[in-house]
């Protein structure tokens, strides 16, 4: 816990000092030696489960609260509403959209406020399932991930993940 929260800390320290800080000094051989950091996005200072407050929940129809896990090396937090879908929405602090192995012909590019996007599903597996994914700069990305229970229906279940990520959107860098 300790080193996640040193990174954006350390990260923070290494951006180009601005002109106008007061009472702040840096040696000018410092902030222009060291190229600014290109991965960090401040993904690392955001906790996935704290991305739906319970009035996000109330209108995703999401009635749980959400555990962390670990998808891959990635935070990730899961909300499964018993006997109608989960919802799981993963954090990537080092693959941008462009990065993410897609299936051309499952997704289709789009954007969520002022973020771009791919929603992914694969209409004729009619599986239930639909993921909206969201570029955070070039080097990072938030997947949110729906399955309805039963495995049917891909077409609400885009919709819950449309309806997810426009929630979580606006908390993002």
């Amino acid at each position: 816990m300790a080193a996640a929260l040193l990174l954006p800390l350390a990260a923070c320290g290494q951006q180009p000092a601005q002109p106008a800080a007061a009472g702040h000094t840096s040696a000018p051989a410092t902030a222009t030696a060291e190229p600014p950091p290109v991965a960090w996005t401040g993904l690392a200072a955001i906790d996935p489960c704290t991305l739906l407050s319970p009035q996000d929940r109330s209108t995703a129809g999401i009635s749980v609260l959400g555990k962390p896990k670990d998808i891959a090396g990635a935070r990730a937090c899961d909300w499964s509403v018993p006997g109608t879908f989960g919802v799981t929405v993963t954090l990537s602090d080092t693959d941008g959209l462009a990065d993410l192995e897609v299936a051309k012909k499952t997704a289709t590019k789009t954007k969520v406020g002022a973020h771009p996007a791919l929603q992914v599903a694969d209409k004729k597996a009619a599986d239930g399932t639909c993921a909206v994914l969201l570029g955070v700069g070039d080097a990072a990305s938030v997947q949110i991930d729906v399955s309805n229970t039963g495995f049917s229906d891909t077409p609400l279940a885009c919709r819950r993940a449309g309806t997810v990520a426009g929630l979580v959107e606006p908390k993002l860098p």
